[in-house]
């Protein structure tokens, strides 16, 4: 593996990315004549092809394979700079994936001294969001150097840490539950009318409604009436607004609980979502991913207790 050119790997991240050539080339400021040559050298050294050459761009699965190396590379070039002081790449940015709900609540703050400093040494942090189902998928294919995940399972050359867990209850409006559910927190949603009851849905990976209709009514892969609002703070705030009945994080939505402009609805009836943080494990004295995951299990720890 060292004799791969590390710019041709350069230039199948960089694709992975942008998802076309001329993208590329401007994010590595280079033509894309020589984005092209660098490939298919690379695709040449390997003996396969790296990458459908569709729109959007795909890699194969020999591209998924080298990504990942190519991702870990960048990732020990970063600290290999970090320690002799020198100024990052500017094009260097590490990879995380991350679920929405928690990017919207706790991952900011327990990140924010690691991007501050990101600013002064040149490194750029990039968070790619997907349901917490889903991220393992990212780092499996090399799209992202760690993520945060359901999955508990490490896969080979990773290692995993448990996060805590979010808890996710259902909330409505005082308006909705006035002119819907009659007015009752506790019995107004029942097993007779949530079919006929709107829910707000994140999007269509998004199951956290049915598993809490399933929990609380005894009832098997429920069918609901879906409302798609595909921002976590948009879908508290559509919640709030009397939209439909929203399955969310406890702790996004305590402080309007608080201000009376959401109830919960069956406050015994709850969704415990496990999170773990994973990670390629890569060599070296202080490395930044293993400070970012150490970050994300201290915020973790005070959020989520």
């Amino acid at each position: 593996m060292n004799d791969f050119d590390h710019a041709a790997l350069d230039c199948l991240a960089a694709l992975a990315d942008e998802q076309g050539f001329e993208r590329a080339a401007q994010r590595l400021s280079i033509t894309q004549s020589a984005v092209s040559q660098r490939l298919r050298s690379l695709e040449a050294q390997v003996g396969q092809p790296l990458v459908v050459r569709s729109r959007p761009l795909r890699l194969t699965e020999a591209g998924k394979v080298l990504l990942r190396f190519a991702r870990q590379l960048q990732a020990l070039r970063v600290d290999v700079a970090r320690e002799l002081g020198e100024r990052v790449a500017p094009q260097s940015r590490l990879a995380i994936a991350v679920n929405a709900d928690s990017l919207a609540t706790w991952v900011p703050p327990a990140l924010d001294a690691l991007v501050q400093r990101g600013l002064r040494e040149g490194y750029g942090l990039e968070l790619v969001v997907d349901d917490q189902d889903f991220t393992h998928d990212s780092l499996r294919q090399g799209a992202v150097l760690g993520c945060m995940s359901t999955v508990a399972e490490a896969l080979q050359g990773c290692r995993v840490q448990a996060l805590g867990v979010m808890r996710y209850v259902a909330v409505a409006s005082p308006g909705f539950l006035a002119g819907q559910l009659q007015g009752d927190p506790i019995q107004g949603l029942h097993a007779g009318n949530f079919a006929d009851t709107p829910f707000l849905v994140f999007n269509r990976k998004d199951d956290t409604q049915v598993q809490w209709v399933s929990q609380a009514f005894g009832v098997r892969a429920p069918r609901l009436r879906e409302r798609f609002v595909p921002s976590s703070e948009a879908y508290v705030r559509a919640a709030a607004m009397g939209w439909g009945v929203g399955v969310a994080p406890e702790i996004q939505v305590r402080p309007l609980v608080e201000a009376g402009q959401l109830v919960v609805l069956k406050p015994e009836v709850g969704i415990d979502v496990a999170l773990y943080w994973h990670q390629w494990q890569l060599q070296g004295r202080g490395a930044l991913l293993d400070q970012i995951g150490q970050a994300l299990a201290d915020g973790a720890r005070l959020a989520l207790g």
